[in-house]
């Protein structure tokens, strides 16, 4: 009826439109402004939900997912929540395989959803028991099982070129002058490149990148910010889009997260704070008159009894 016509189908019809804020203390006095793209106000509480309805279209679409069929993925916790968010409003029933560095905060949310959860260690991806592989394996091992394939699957991409792209341009009128964001699957950063430098070719995305991870150009070494760095090239990266990498600490990560806690009350993830002390950098190259803009990828809520249960 007209007089609830604001009213939402599902949880899944809030996804997107996501806030920007204007970073006050922590910023860099003399360079460009830089705000911040809250994620964490999507209902799963991060960038992920934007990819979860796209890929269950995708797989759906293609066949390799049955009505009332088991969503079988490898992550982080991010998209295994949003996934697992939207299996429980569309009665598919999911299985998630996660790494043992992920936050127990995560493993409980997925439960939460109804999902079951397998932790495995964390190792490369060449090794047998990667948590990707791992997952594919369960995934052909189960009647009516379908691996979601964030890694593999252009849906991802295609998602923030349809939604976290535009959004930016619209919020800030074309008038930005770099992105920061991270890559894990690449699909976030892939998709806003490909769509900012459609509307303005100058525009600069600036990957974020932890110690240890080789998309900054570094040998590979385990590392502790969660959701973003990798051992390999994904499909989902195109990485010519990327215009630089500037690695990350995850002390210097987990320290800036503190900071937007404490001097923003900006309550975010370790991703973040990564994403953050790049944006810092960046806008020092910059004049006053410029805007960066860093994506925040999740909550803090998600990290209270590791990055916000550390006393610095």
């Amino acid at each position: 009826m007209e007089r609830w016509a604001r009213i939402k189908t599902t949880v899944l019809d809030v996804v997107g439109d996501t806030p920007m804020v204007w970073l006050q203390r922590v910023g860099t006095p003399g360079g460009a402004r830089i705000a911040l793209k809250l994620e964490s106000f999507n209902p799963g509480g991060s960038i992920k939900d934007r990819i979860a309805l796209a890929l269950i279209q995708d797989a759906a679409h293609s066949g390799r997912l049955l009505p009332g069929g088991t969503i079988v993925e490898a992550t982080a916790g991010n998209t295994g929540i949003a996934l697992a968010m939207a299996a429980a409003v569309l009665g598919y029933r999911s299985i998630f395989v996660v790494p043992d560095k992920m936050s127990p905060e995560k493993v409980g949310i997925l439960k939460a959803y109804g999902a079951e959860v397998r932790v495995v260690a964390d190792k490369p991806r060449s090794d047998p028991d990667n948590y990707q592989n791992i997952a594919r394996k369960l995934a052909q091992s189960l009647p009516g099982g379908c691996y979601m394939g964030q890694f593999e699957r252009q849906a991802n991409p295609e998602a923030h070129f349809l939604s976290t792209g535009p959004e930016i341009w619209k919020d800030t009128g074309g008038n930005v002058a770099a992105v920061i964001a991270g890559a894990g699957t690449g699909g976030t950063i892939t998709g806003i490149a490909r769509y900012l430098k459609s509307q303005d070719a100058t525009i600069q995305v600036i990957g974020a990148d932890p110690e240890g991870s080789i998309l900054s150009g570094g040998s590979y070494h385990p590392f502790k910010i969660e959701g973003m760095g990798e051992d390999y090239i994904p499909e989902t990266l195109d990485i010519g889009l990327v215009d630089r990498w500037i690695p990350v600490s995850d002390d210097d990560a987990f320290a800036m997260a503190r900071r937007l806690a404490r001097e923003e009350g900006i309550l975010a993830g370790g991703s973040t704070g990564a994403m953050v002390v790049v944006a810092q950098m960046v806008a020092q190259e910059l004049s006053s008159d410029q805007l960066v803009v860093a994506v925040a990828p999740d909550t803090g809520r998600n990290y209270l009894n590791s990055i916000f249960s550390e006393t610095p």
